[in-house]
Formats: C-alpha cells, sequence, structure tokens
C-alpha cells in the first residue's frame, strides 16, 4: 500500500463535499508527472489525505482511499469543461484520473505552517519551496507521524 498527499482548492471541491458523496473522481489533473505516478503507482486500496489548497488555511482536512484503477479522464474530452484537452483522444487518452472514497475528516486541520514546524517531516513535497504537484507520495513514517499530530 501507498500513501498520498492530493491537493484541490476547496471552492471547487472541499472534504465536506466528498463526505456528502462518499465516492468522487478525481478529475483534471494536466500535468505529466503526476499522471504518471496515477497510471505506474496508484492501486485500489493506497490511502490518500486530502489537502485544501490555495485557501485561507491550506492543510490536511481528511482522509481518503484509492477506490479504482486509473482510467480516462472524461473532462479532457468535454469542449465545455475547465480541464479540456484539444489535443486528448478518446482511442488514446493522454489524461487519466481515479475515484476516491470519503474515509473521515480528521479530529483537527493540520496546516501547511504546522506540517513546516516539524523538522522530521522536512522530506516531504509539500513543505518544500516551489512544490506546485496536485498529488504526491508521502512515506510511511510522514503518514503515521502526520496522524500521530492530530491527536495533540
Amino acid at each position: 500500500m501507498k500513501f498520498w498527499l492530493m491537493k484541490n482548492e476547496p471552492e471547487d471541491y472541499n472534504i465536506d463535499d466528498l463526505k456528502r458523496d462518499k465516492t468522487e473522481p478525481w478529475d483534471g489533473i494536466r500535468n505529466y508527472q503526476v499522471r504518471n505516478m496515477i497510471r505506474d503507482d496508484m492501486k485500489i486500496g493506497d490511502q490518500a489525505f486530502f489537502y485544501h489548497s490555495n485557501c485561507e488555511i491550506p492543510g490536511i482536512y481528511g482522509l481518503m482511499t484509492i477506490n479504482s484503477k486509473p482510467y480516462p479522464d472524461h473532462t479532457a474530452f468535454d469542449k465545455k469543461a475547465k480541464y479540456y484537452d484539444i489535443k486528448s483522444k478518446k482511442e488514446s487518452p493522454t489524461w487519466l484520473m481515479v475515484d476516491v472514497k470519503f474515509k473521515r475528516k480528521l479530529k483537527k486541520i493540520i496546516t501547511l505552517s504546522e506540517l513546516k514546524s516539524h523538522k522530521k517531516l522536512k522530506d516531504m513535497r509539500v513543505v518544500q519551496k516551489g512544490n506546485r504537484l496536485s498529488i504526491t507520495e508521502v512515506q510511511k513514517k510522514d503518514w503515521e507521524y502526520i496522524l500521530k499530530l492530530e491527536e495533540k
């Protein structure tokens, strides 16, 4: 099993939306490195942090599970969609997505500033300058350490 941190802007879709919907496609990925992680590394049953980004209080808000194998991102073919990609073809799709399933909200938000304040988490991509990837892998030791922060 692998662990992930998956970012989304809360005004587009947030942890409460996922709680309501139970399962949701994680669409709109338009970065080749992230697409390759989805294609090659993500598996059903992997665990992920739901991270709110580009907002007043960025941080980890909840937990979710990867609930499907990768499949073509239909928004790439929809001319009216925000993430339409004229170059992506149904017969050879460029972009992929997975379904995520709500697990639970955290007891408290683990903010980006709190993550940055822990030296043990210095290697996490989300705390490093210049990291703009919407999905990053999280080491098991970091996953477990962050879950312990929820209790403090």
